[in-house]
C-alpha cells in the first residue's frame, strides 16, 4: 500500500505552488498568471491535460478529471469556502462565483476537478472565465446562478440536476443502489448552522426547495455491495458518502482513483482538516470506516 502511494505521489505531483493568498478572482480578471497562483494553477493543469492527451473529447471526461484530482493532492482544505461572501453580505442579493484551485472544501474540489477538465477541451487557449462557466453550469440549479438559495446544496440534487443536464450521469441505478426514500430536511432543522438563514424569507425558501425533493429519487450503494461493484466505478466518478444522519443524503464528496496496481480509492479535501489527500484504504475500506456511513452515491462525468 506504502509503494502504491508512493508511485500515486511521484507520477502525479506538481511543484509546490505558491500560496500567497485565497482564489477566489473575479471571471475576467487581467491578473498575470506569475502573480496570480490559482491562474498558474489553471494554466499548468490544463497544459499538463494537453501534452498528456487527456483533452482529447475521445478520451472519457473522467480520466481527466481524476489526473486533475490527483495534480490537486496537498492543498489545502478550507471549510464552508463557499459561504465566506455571508460574512457581512446578502444571501439575497446574487451570489458571487466563489473559484479557487489554491483552497477546497469537497464541493468546490469535485467540481473544480472536473471544471478544469472540461475547459481544457474547449477550442482554443483554455481559460479562467471558461473554467468559471463550468463551475457555474454544475453548482446551481439548472445552471442559473442567483441569491444563496439557487445554489445545490445537497448532493443528491446536484446529482439529479447534473444528471438531467447531461453534465454527470447519475450511476447508482446500474450499480444496485437501493433507494433513499427519507426526507432531506438537515439544512432548515439545524438553521442556527447555517448563517443564510438567519434571514427569515432565505429559511422559508429553503424550506420550499426540501419539500419539492421529496418525490426525487436517491439511489445509495450500501456498504456491504460496494466491493462487489467496485470494478465498475471508474476513474474520475465523482463519489457521495451518504449517512444515515437525520434529513440528510450525504456527508462528503470525492473523486474515485485507481492507483498503479488497479486498487480504487478516492481523492479528497478531508472534512477533519489537512490538506487534500488520496486515501490509504481502497473505496471499500474508506466507507466501512466512516461513522453513519450507509453507502455511496456515484455519478460519472460526461
Amino acid at each position: 500500500m506504502i509503494g502504491d502511494l508512493t508511485y500515486l505521489a511521484a507520477a502525479l505531483t506538481l511543484p509546490t505552488p505558491l500560496l500567497r493568498r485565497f482564489g477566489s478572482r473575479a471571471l475576467g480578471a487581467a491578473t498575470p498568471a506569475d502573480l496570480d497562483p490559482d491562474l498558474a494553477r489553471f494554466d499548468g493543469w490544463t497544459a499538463d491535460l494537453r501534452t498528456e492527451q487527456l483533452a482529447d473529447r475521445s478520451i472519457p471526461l473522467g480520466i481527466a478529471t481524476a489526473r486533475i484530482a490527483a495534480l490537486a493532492v496537498g492543498t489545502p482544505y478550507e471549510a464552508h469556502l463557499l459561504d465566506a461572501y455571508l460574512r457581512g453580505g446578502d444571501a439575497l442579493a446574487t451570489e458571487p462565483l466563489t473559484l479557487s484551485l489554491t483552497r477546497f472544501d469537497c464541493n468546490s474540489f469535485v467540481e473544480s476537478c472536473v471544471a478544469v477538465a472540461r475547459a481544457a477541451r474547449a477550442g482554443g487557449q483554455p481559460t479562467w472565465r471558461g473554467f468559471g462557466r463550468e463551475v457555474e453550469r454544475m453548482r446551481y440549479r439548472n445552471g442559473l446562478r442567483g441569491d444563496y438559495t439557487t445554489r445545490l446544496h445537497y448532493f443528491s440534487e446536484w446529482l439529479a440536476d447534473g444528471d438531467n443536464r447531461s453534465l454527470i450521469r447519475d450511476v447508482g441505478f446500474a450499480l444496485g443502489g437501493v433507494e433513499d426514500k427519507r426526507p432531506l430536511r438537515f439544512m432548515t432543522e439545524h438553521r442556527d448552522s447555517y448563517v443564510a438563514l438567519a434571514d427569515d424569507r432565505v429559511f422559508k425558501a429553503m424550506k420550499e426547495m426540501e419539500h419539492r425533493l421529496d418525490g426525487d429519487a436517491r439511489r445509495v450503494i450500501p456498504t456491504a455491495r460496494i466491493a462487489q461493484v467496485e470494478d465498475r466505478i471508474q476513474n474520475g466518478d465523482v463519489i457521495g458518502f451518504a449517512t444515515s444522519t437525520p434529513g440528510l443524503d450525504v456527508t462528503h464528496c470525492a473523486i474515485a482513483v485507481r492507483d498503479s496496481r488497479g486498487i480504487l480509492r478516492v481523492v479528497h479535501p478531508p472534512t477533519s482538516g489537512g490538506n487534500v489527500q488520496v486515501s490509504r484504504v481502497s473505496l471499500p475500506e474508506y466507507v466501512a470506516q466512516l461513522r453513519d456511513a450507509t453507502g455511496i452515491m456515484v455519478g460519472r462525468p460526461i
